[in-house]
Order: C-alpha cells, then sequence, then structure tokens
C-alpha cells in the first residue's frame, strides 16, 4: 500500500516517468471536467481549460523541483489568468484551484494520490450538486419597481407586499432620468410563486403602469 501511494519519481527524471505524469494529470482533468459538465453551466474552453490546467501544473513542478515554492507561484499565476479579465463563478474557482491540486500532486511524482484525490472530490461535488444544497428557494424574488417621483415609496406598495409576500425588504432606491423617477428594489419571499401575476398587476395600480421587474436573486447578485 505504501508504494501504490508512494512517488514515482524514485531518481533522475526518465521519459517514462515524464509522460506517466502528464498522461495521468489530462486524466484525471477529464474526470473533473465531467464531473463540472453534470447540471452546470458551462463553455468548451473552460472545460477544455480544466482539461490541460492539471497538465501544465505538472510540468511546471516537475521543472522546478527544487523550489516548489517557485514552482507554485508561477503554476498558480498560469491558471488564474482567466479570472483577471473574465468574471468567473464560485464553482468555476473552486474547480481551476482543484485542477492546479492535480496537477502539483502528478508533477511530484504522488500519481495514485493524485487519483484518489480526484475521485473523492468528483463525488463530493456529484452528491452536491444533485442533492440541491445551497439552492436558493425558489419562492424568493428580487423585484424592481419604477415609481415617479410624487410617489411615496415607503408605505405605496406595504399593502400589495404584506398580502402575497412572508417578508420583504427595500434594499435600495436609484433616481432615473434626472430624477423625474426612482426605481426601487425589494427582496421578498413569495407565499405562493403562482401568484406572482397577480401581485405584479396590483402593483402597476399603484405605480402608474411604469416598469416593473422581478426576478430570481441568482441574476441579481455576483458570486464573488
Amino acid at each position: 500500500m505504501t508504494n501504490i501511494f508512494g512517488s514515482i519519481f524514485t531518481g533522475s527524471l526518465t521519459l517514462g516517468q515524464f509522460m506517466l505524469a502528464i498522461v495521468a494529470s489530462m486524466f484525471l482533468g477529464l474526470i473533473l471536467s465531467l464531473v463540472f459538465m453534470f447540471r452546470n453551466t458551462y463553455t468548451k474552453s473552460f472545460i477544455t481549460a480544466l482539461v490541460l490546467i492539471p497538465a501544465v501544473e505538472t510540468v511546471v513542478i516537475m521543472l522546478v523541483n527544487d523550489n516548489l515554492g517557485v514552482g507554485l507561484s508561477v503554476a498558480g499565476s498560469f491558471a488564474l489568468i482567466r479570472f483577471r479579465s473574465v468574471k468567473g463563478t464560485a464553482k468555476e474557482l473552486v474547480a481551476v484551484f482543484i485542477a492546479m491540486t492535480i496537477g502539483i500532486i502528478c508533477g511530484t511524482g504522488y500519481v495514485a494520490l493524485a487519483a484518489v484525490f480526484t475521485v473523492l472530490l468528483s463525488l463530493v461535488m456529484f452528491v452536491l450538486t444533485l442533492s440541491g444544497f445551497g439552492k436558493v428557494s425558489e419562492n424568493e424574488r428580487y423585484l424592481k419597481i419604477t415609481i415617479p417621483e410624487s410617489l411615496n415609496y415607503d408605505e405605496v406598495f406595504d399593502g400589495v407586499l404584506a398580502k402575497y409576500t412572508s417578508s420583504y425588504e427595500l434594499e435600495s432606491i436609484k433616481t432615473l432620468t434626472l430624477g423625474s423617477l426612482f426605481r426601487v428594489e425589494y427582496k421578498i419571499t413569495m407565499k405562493n410563486v403562482d401568484d406572482l401575476k397577480k401581485m405584479i398587476d396590483e402593483l402597476r395600480l399603484r405605480n402608474g403602469n411604469l416598469e416593473i421587474m422581478c426576478s430570481k436573486p441568482a441574476t441579481n447578485r455576483e458570486e464573488l
């Protein structure tokens, strides 16, 4: 058992050891990418990156094995280039860190340990996704209402919101068109999502039939 989880690098790096580490890292990256694709939105470029990042990390770590700190800093910089210009979700960032770790472990020669790590983390991701752990309630919504400047937003919607929601909270107020209009944003929890249209119809009577937008929380908050 000890030999199985030991490093494959027993002396000078050979071509066979190099190829084994590279192929193993890409295969484990492929497993990670397949798990990430399950019930998740993604792009082809990101999935391709998850496959290749472990191989890149492996090569960097092998080339600077005399200074692991330098290897980690260089490899980490490569892996996080995507997040310098493009916003990523928390799940994407975690996937990148897992891919980095796979590459680091393979780069130090512990291929079997990298396989166990990948399988374990993949199972955790799969179970959490399948179970819906941490999913926002379907009854939670963000409500944006445009009103004329003459309307008192503190009280005018309270009756309607109290009728159709179990809780509501005024989160922000914004002026529009040089102050002639206001946009108020509420965080609400619907008693019954089927009553959403009825609520909006009653709100339209209060705000003079101006714009009203109701959306799920995920579309209104950045994850990172």
